[in-house]
This record gives C-alpha cells, sequence and structure tokens, in this order.
C-alpha cells in the first residue's frame, strides 16, 4: 500500500518536472507577422510541408547573383520578426537567407522539440535543394539554441560551411551550470548534445563567441571548436555578449568569412 503510494507521487514528481522542460528551453512568440509589417521588402514566406501536417514558416530572402544562402536557424527566444534587422543586412550583402522558424513560433503549428526541430531543419535544407540550389550554395547558421540544431543538420546534410554564433556543448550542460538545484538528467529530454555531432561534421566551420557570454559561456564555444572534424576558426568578441554582438562588427566579420569561403569580395 505504501510502495503503492510512492510509485503515485513519484510519477506524479517526474511529470510535473517533465512540463518544465519546454519552459525552461523554448521562449516563443507566437504571432504570425509578414515581412513586410518590419520593413523587410523582397522577402518571401513560404511553408515547409511535414508528414504530421505541422506546417512550418520561414522567410526567405534570395540571394545576389552568384552569391550563396544562409540556412538560418535562430535562439529560443521571440520569432522572425525579431531577427528583422540582421536579415536586413545579409540582404545588403547580397547573401541570400532562408530562416526557418520552429513549431509553435511565429505561426508554425505544433510544439518545439529536439527531434522535429532537426527534422524539419532537414525539410529545410531539402526544400532548398528541391527550388534549385545546390548543397554547395549553402552555408548553415546557427544562433544558440540553433547551433544545436545547426550541427545536426549540417551531420545530415552537406552543405558549403557552418557557422555557430554562441554554441553550447549541450543543453544538458547549460541546465546544469544555470539551475543546478534541478534534476537537468530527469527534466531534460531536448539534450541538442553538440558534442555527440561536431566531430562528424567535416566542411568549414566558423564559430563566433562573446567574450562577456553570460548565457553560453565563451569556454563551451571554444570546447566545440576544438572538437570539430574539419578546418575551423573562432572569433572571440571581448565584451559582447550573448548573441546581439552586431555593434563589435561581428557580422562583417561572418561576410568577410563567407567572402572567404567562396572567393568573392565581402558584402556590405
Amino acid at each position: 500500500m505504501l510502495l503503492g503510494l510512492f510509485v503515485v507521487l513519484g510519477a506524479i514528481v517526474y511529470v510535473g518536472i517533465q512540463a518544465i522542460e519546454p519552459a525552461l528551453i523554448y521562449r516563443p512568440d507566437r504571432v504570425r507577422t509578414q515581412p513586410q509589417e518590419v520593413g523587410l521588402e523582397g522577402v518571401q514566406e513560404v511553408e515547409i510541408d511535414t508528414p504530421d501536417a505541422n506546417a512550418v514558416l520561414a522567410w526567405w530572402s534570395r540571394a545576389a547573383a552568384g552569391r550563396p544562402t544562409v540556412l538560418y536557424f535562430h535562439g529560443n527566444g521571440g520569432s522572425l520578426a525579431n531577427r528583422a534587422d540582421r536579415i536586413a543586412r545579409f540582404q545588403r550583402a547580397g547573401i541570400g537567407v532562408f530562416m526557418m522558424t520552429y513549431r509553435g513560433y511565429g505561426g508554425s503549428m505544433g510544439k518545439p522539440n529536439e527531434r522535429d526541430n532537426v527534422r524539419d531543419g532537414r525539410r529545410a535544407f531539402d526544400y532548398l535543394i528541391a527550388a534549385g540550389l545546390k548543397p554547395d550554395d549553402i552555408v548553415v547558421f546557427g544562433e544558440s539554441l540553433g547551433t544545436g540544431v545547426a550541427v545536426q543538420v549540417v551531420k545530415a546534410r552537406q552543405p558549403r560551411g557552418l557557422i555557430l554564433d554562441s554554441p553550447y556543448t549541450s543543453m544538458l550542460d547549460l541546465a546544469r551550470l544555470h539551475y543546478p538545484y534541478l534534476p537537468a538528467d530527469w527534466l531534460l529530454n531536448d539534450r541538442y548534445d553538440t558534442m555527440a555531432y561536431i566531430g562528424d561534421v567535416h566542411v568549414p566551420l566558423l564559430i563566433v563567441h562573446g567574450g562577456d557570454d553570460r548565457v553560453v559561456p565563451v569556454e563551451m564555444g571554444r570546447a566545440v571548436l576544438a572538437a570539430a572534424g574539419g578546418p575551423r576558426e573562432m572569433l572571440e568578441v571581448p565584451g559582447a555578449p550573448h548573441v546581439n554582438h552586431e555593434d563589435f562588427g561581428t557580422l562583417d566579420a561572418i561576410f568577410a568569412w563567407i567572402a572567404r569561403l567562396y572567393g568573392v569580395p565581402p558584402g556590405a
């Protein structure tokens, strides 16, 4: 009798902490916004079909002739609309951007989780191929949470290069760092274990990381760099915070890296 009560109580506690996980990892803005509403011209909203009928949205700004397209996986907060300024910078550089949002974000259907985010990321890559791009035309870009998606997509596909903005070693490592009082091993189903995949990534890699990042310590970026399986370099930005470091000239450095990758002049 008492044992049965403990089992029931344990199950309740387990279900409760499992319910916490989405709130810890995913912080979506669910409002569907059109690119023109945030001042973007020449950007098309597209829907990526999925087998479970949960359509996933993306914004697509096509590349100038002879320029690559960045397949972009954003961070855990906000939506596509929050990245409008970044999309505009890529546009001015002539670089295409295909920015996918996750399930439950900004008009995409369903609920976000690692398995579906990665599968949808592969579908986004395949969407570009079906639209006429070649793998060599694509550079995959991961921002914060999106770095864990990007690494797994690149392992499964072979783009020209990979850019990781503020990568973590794993979501479990981050949870242990920021929530040491929580049973992270029980709590997290979505591990985004970058270190388990990065050694199988052999395309050229650029890591950009703020030296004053209080969310994902720069030491994690260094660990990812050391474990990468192909040509790699890292831009550490002294004094820069997590992700929001355009004022430190990081986008110009990213454009220059892409230019070297393709042997073309860097954009604006």
